[in-house]
């Protein structure tokens, strides 16, 4: 009998997933496990590279790119587990994380739960985060407006937006999407993750439908090293590794679906008030960066660059905001 279903979302990244395999295999011997590739048509050789050495992996063959979302939607509904753990493909797990996770998660009252997620050099990422009204923290991403919000909010002492480390069991709203647990039972209260969402913040509005249905937490004394970033950064070319890069292909997938979780979370009014924001951003971002760099012995149009690619990304917002505000089913695939 299955306890726990691995689902792994692929594209283009076997030997990353090779090696996550192989931390699972060598620190998860005491429970029943299925694990789970749900490939977003590669056209690469990844099937052979990871089913040659893992003959008892479940190949579920997509026949488009289909992102987070429905990848592991898909897997969601082949898996025999009554636990669903999302797993990126650039995470080792150490210290028996899986195994001890679902030992103390299935005894748990939670719905859903997450590990403490480390970098490369055992530095901790932010793993655990907490709603902010209307979406809010989103707007901290911004240039200028971001800087100043983050200063009003630490004079006015706003509740802090994530656990920067999570040192214990910590109750949060929502949880990183490179490793999440989730009882089978929740999501058949909650519903599976939303398919308009191709890329980012929809684990966020999973979340926040499981959060009516019960608590979330972190366990931080679990770990999970997640090399972050990695097969976004290579289909976009960039080297961001964070989530605040809005000025290229990468950053329009981002400001497109954090819009669209506003929307789907908080409603129109929410959605309408962030894209107005992020839309007078672009006279202040122009006006400062140039008194910015000048001030600072600088080329006073080095931000020319950023600029034009936030210009470009917040007017793609615009385009689809009719689609947006109506809440018409539409795949948010932007590249």
């Amino acid at each position: 009998m299955i306890s726990l279903s691995i689902i792994i979302v692929n594209y283009k990244t076997p030997l990353l997933i090779v090696d996550c395999i192989r931390s699972i295999k060598s620190q998860t011997k005491n429970i029943s496990y299925e694990i789970i590739v749900a490939d977003n048509l590669s056209n690469d050789d990844s099937k052979e590279i990871i089913c040659t050495e893992f003959t008892d992996v479940i190949w579920l063959q997509i026949n488009y790119n289909a992102g987070f979302a429905r990848a592991n939607n898909a897997g969601i509904r082949l898996s025999k587990g009554e636990i669903i753990l999302l797993l990126n493909p650039d995470t080792i797990v150490v210290d028996d994380a899986i195994e001890n996770c679902y030992l103390r998660f299935i005894k748990s009252n939670y719905v859903a739960c997450g590990v403490q997620l480390l970098n490369q050099d055992n530095t901790p990422q932010i793993s655990g985060n907490f709603f902010m009204k209307g979406g809010l923290n989103h707007l901290l991403a911004l240039p200028y407006l971001g800087p100043f919000l983050r200063t009003i909010a630490f004079a006015i002492k706003v509740k802090k937006t994530n656990v920067q480390q999570a040192s214990a069991e910590e109750k949060v709203d929502w949880i990183n999407g490179a490793y999440l647990m989730v009882k089978k039972s929740a999501i058949n209260k909650a519903g599976l993750l939303d398919e308009d969402f191709f890329l980012y913040a929809e684990e966020t509005e999973w979340c926040s439908r499981l959060l009516k249905t019960g608590e979330i937490c972190i366990y931080g004394d679990l770990h999970v090293t997640h090399i972050q970033g990695e097969t976004i950064n290579k289909e976009t070319k960039t080297s961001d590794k964070g989530y605040s890069n809005l000025y290229d292909k990468k950053g329009l997938q981002l400001m497109v679906s954090n819009h669209l979780r506003i929307r789907k979370q908080f409603g129109a009014g929410w959605f309408l008030f962030h894209l107005f924001i992020f839309t007078i951003e672009i006279p202040i971002f122009t006006i400062l960066s140039f008194f910015d760099n000048f001030f600072h012995g600088k080329y006073p149009f080095a931000d020319s660059k950023k600029i034009k690619g936030f210009t470009k990304n917040v007017f793609k917002v615009w385009q689809l905001l009719p689609v947006i505000m109506m809440k018409k089913p539409h795949f948010y695939k932007m590249f």
